[in-house]
């Protein structure tokens, strides 16, 4: 938890200064908006299995650049095309294990008292496209800003661990999960803060990923803030 705050704290500063900044420089009619964004989630899995829960605190960061493009006179009306790197932890009872014949298997731990650690984590290459409406004009730097669109993800990493009573187990790059991602996103707020919510429309795991024959299908579902900064 300190480290997170310590995380907010660092992205309000970056943004107070480059308010600051841009506050004295020339009016420019042509202004764009919200080049870069920084932002931290906490990470739910949606539709899971009955008995599949989340244990811990799941986070996720994700930073990247986006093109500003207005498409209204005001300018302040526009459509955004970025890129950015999204790193995202997920803490469960969900056991990633290989049998004899080097097959991954999945089940649910019973116990919690069994384990101290027992997570999966993803890294993505992300691209955001972003229809945005602010209150900006020229001159004025604090605005309501509301941002809805689509984020496409390639999974370039993942790694699942386990500590508990049956060892220390690690597994990296597992061919089970779904290479690529996608969802709706939504931010909304006002100068520095923005509420900001990611809803997956596929599953994390591909269909070969079962739990006595039926579908790993468990959803990503990201709530957090999104700074953005020009």
């Amino acid at each position: 938890m300190r480290y997170l705050l310590f995380v907010l704290f660092c992205l309000s500063s970056i943004s107070f200064c480059y308010t600051q900044e841009n506050t004295v420089k020339e009016v420019d009619s042509l202004y764009k908006e919200d080049q870069f964004y920084a932002g931290v989630t906490y990470n739910l899995l949606g539709r899971k299995l009955e008995k599949l829960n989340q244990s811990g605190f799941s986070l996720g960061f994700h930073l990247g650049f986006i093109k500003d493009m207005p498409i209204n006179k005001d300018r302040n009306i526009a459509i955004g095309i970025g890129l950015g790197y999204s790193t995202n932890s997920f803490n469960q009872d969900l056991f990633i294990n290989k049998n004899n014949a080097n097959v991954f298997e999945y089940s649910i731990i019973e116990d919690r008292q069994t384990y101290l650690k027992n997570k999966f984590s993803t890294h993505l290459i992300e691209i955001p496209i972003e229809f945005r409406w602010r209150s900006s004009t020229p001159t004025d730097y604090n605005f309501w800003r509301i941002y809805t669109g689509f984020k496409f993800g390639y999974t370039i990493a993942n790694t699942s661990k386990y500590e508990g009573d049956l060892g220390r187990i690690k597994y990296t790059n597992n061919s089970d999960f779904n290479k690529f991602q996608y969802g709706l996103t939504l931010s909304a707020g006002y100068n520095t803060w923005n509420i900001h919510v990611y809803y997956a429309l596929n599953s994390i795991f591909s269909d070969d990923a079962k739990i006595n024959g039926e579908n790993l299908d468990v959803h990503a579902i990201k709530i957090g803030l999104m700074f953005y900064i020009l």
